[in-house]
């Protein structure tokens, strides 16, 4: 048999080119060690830090430059964060004016000394809160590279998640302490400065010392590697502390996170729960009767977590601190810090309980799945919104059929003043915070509330824990969430999240007119504003039973599964180019009460006053006027 060599050396390069570019298509993420120690000077409120870091060029693109983030820097008169709260028109209270107020000794800085490219110096340029960095030699993809820093710090008076001095008396609140790399994916180098948003960044190991007077108590992320050293309701049952010198050591290591941050305080205690195949949690608060309700707090704690590993998946560590600190509540991988007071005043248990849940539920949806919040924040903010309500309401009692009834009339308020913006923007480019809020927080939760409506609420919830398994550690996108749902529906869902994501459309439906016909009622539906949905109707007989008819819009490709007991009869699909919509039933005018759309309050419609029409048989010798 001959062979054409010349056929079969192209076919061969056929198909090692197809199997690279398939590679180059198929699913990457960058990764980072760190190894940071820290000396700590609390008198200055200073400290200097050396940093190593390794860094995996997992993806397929030669790297020439890479990019730290130096969040401190923002505190500074004149800043990008400092600029923008005293322009835009509803700033955060927080902030306001204070950063412009800040004296040099007040200010946050992070001050780059030195840094190499193992062992090779590096050309760097500071732009405020972005250190960006010219490579001595490229990094080839899957190759790595040893970083070596060192810095200085200076940490800022308490304004916004960090700093020092807090108005709840917290000494140290350190969040976004560090030079920290920036995340690289499929759109490249994230490089957006820090004007008071959100975070996204490359998961890694981290092993971090902090040396500080020994009087502090430190709570942060991680495990602590030297509890015997420490002390401080650490140390083993029997072991002697020793806490020789005026400086001691903390130890921590955490793996699979994608931040570090830490707290201190003098009077921090320290307590413990042991959640049921999940975390221990650690709760450090300043006694007295300011923080009476932190000893309520471990057991809701507990509560939270069993639900919320029932409901939306594993939680991925073995430790949680509830740390108090801050200015409000934040999500940090394995902690968050929660302030003991809201606006000045302080929480009530419910508050206290209320932002817990909300930042825990954060370890799922910022600290698993950690999509990027800048530009999806409400795939972070609005799913740990739905999650917190439902646990809330379970955890809390509440019995609430609707638990997410309040984001629902925060968000048909906002359409009523006509201040929305398409959740498709930018997180530090929205015109008012309150616009971010509503579409983050608000529309974000009512986006997966309303996913129930379309595919079920069985499909929605096994689609979230579905989500976590298939997507934990991994950094997904809205599409990588859309497949996810259209995999356990079979429905196509792209036109939901093409109107309620991208545009600030809105929906709203109407019952149009019910007229009796010759073998029953022909029923008009209208769409009154531009965003198509399928219809649920039910029909209420006068002897109190319930009929269900379901009507599929078209582009869906399907229908969802019967939810209730209640018989249901499936429409002809509703095209979304058509206004209008009829169909018959076969039952008398005369024994029906009432025919809603949607009972179940799911469809965010913003006019529900057309939704509804109660039937009233006029009686035969009912005069045709009134005159007669």
């Amino acid at each position: 048999m001959k062979y054409n060599f010349v056929k079969i050396t192209a076919f061969l390069s056929f198909i090692f080119l197809f199997c690279k570019i398939s590679s180059a298509q198929g699913y990457w993420q960058q990764r980072v060690d760190y190894k940071i120690s820290i000396d700590f000077n609390s008198k200055y409120h200073q400290y200097a830090g050396e940093q190593t870091l390794k860094y995996y060029n997992n993806s397929p693109d030669t790297l020439f430059n890479v990019y730290y983030h130096l969040y401190f820097n923002a505190f500074q008169p004149n800043s990008m964060m400092d600029v923008r709260s005293r322009t835009i028109s509803d700033p955060d209270p927080r902030v306001g004016s204070r950063i412009a107020q800040l004296s040099d000794d007040e200010i946050g800085y992070l001050k780059v000394i030195s840094l190499d490219q193992s062992g090779t110096e590096l050309a760097y340029h500071v732009s405020e809160t972005v250190l960006e960095v010219n490579l001595s030699k490229p990094i080839l993809p899957g190759a790595s590279e040893v970083f070596n820093m060192k810095f200085e710090g200076q940490v800022p008076l308490q304004i916004r998640r960090a700093g020092r001095d807090s108005f709840d008396g917290v000494d140290y609140s350190m969040s976004q302490w560090f030079p920290k790399m920036a995340e690289y994916d499929k759109m490249g180098w994230h490089t957006h400065p820090y004007v008071g948003r959100e975070f996204y960044a490359p998961w890694g190991d981290y092993e971090v010392n902090i040396t500080m007077d020994k009087d502090y108590v430190i709570a942060a992320t991680g495990i602590l590697q030297n509890p015997n050293e420490i002390g401080y309701g650490y140390e083993d049952a029997g072991v002697k502390v020793n806490r020789k010198g005026q400086k001691i050591t903390w130890r921590f290591k955490a793996q699979n996170v994608h931040d570090f941050v830490w707290a201190a305080d003098k009077d921090y205690i320290q307590t413990t729960a042991q959640v049921p195949d999940g975390p221990l949690l650690r709760f450090f608060y300043i006694p007295g009767e300011d923080t009476k309700y932190w000893e309520e707090l471990p057991a809701y704690t507990i509560k939270t977590f069993e639900y919320m590993q029932k409901r939306f998946g594993k939680y991925g560590w073995s430790e949680y601190a509830v740390i108090q600190g801050g200015d409000g509540g934040m999500e940090y991988p394995m902690a968050t810090l929660i302030a003991n007071r809201k606006n000045s005043k302080l929480r009530s248990l419910n508050s206290l309980i209320g932002v817990m849940m909300h930042e825990v539920a954060h370890s799922w949806y910022q600290g698993m799945l950690a999509t990027n919040e800048s530009y999806l924040p409400w795939m972070d903010e609005g799913f740990t919104t739905f999650a917190d309500e439902y646990t809330e309401n379970f955890v809390l009692n509440k019995g609430s059929e609707q638990p997410l009834d309040y984001s629902y009339k925060k968000y048909f308020r906002w359409v009523e003043f006509g201040y929305e913006e398409p959740m498709s923007t930018h997180s530090d480019h929205y015109t008012t915070n309150s616009a971010y809020s509503i579409g983050a927080y608000t529309k974000g939760a009512i986006s997966l509330e309303q996913l129930g409506y379309i595919i079920g609420d069985a499909n929605r919830d096994a689609g979230l824990l579905r989500y976590h398994q298939e997507w934990a550690f991994k950094h997904p996108d809205m599409n990588d969430f859309i497949r996810v749902m259209e995999k356990q529906s079979g429905l196509s869902l792209h036109w939901y999240y093409d109107y309620w994501i991208g545009t600030t459309e809105t929906i709203d439906y109407a019952i149009s007119s019910v007229s009796e016909v010759k073998n029953g009622v022909k029923v008009d539906l209208e769409r009154l504003d531009k965003m198509p949905m399928p219809i649920d109707l039910t029909i209420t007989k006068k002897d109190g039973t319930e009929l269900e008819y379901y009507i599929p819009l078209g582009i869906m490709r399907g229908e969802k599964p019967k939810e209730t007991a209640n018989e249901r009869l499936v429409g002809e699909d509703w095209a979304w180019t058509h206004p209008t919509y009829s169909f018959s039933l076969d039952i008398p005018y005369s024994d029906i009460e009432k025919i809603e759309i949607d009972p179940s309050g799911r469809m965010a419609d913003v006019d529900k006053t057309n939704n509804v029409v109660i039937l009233r048989r006029v009686p035969e010798n009912t005069p045709k006027n009134i005159s007669e």
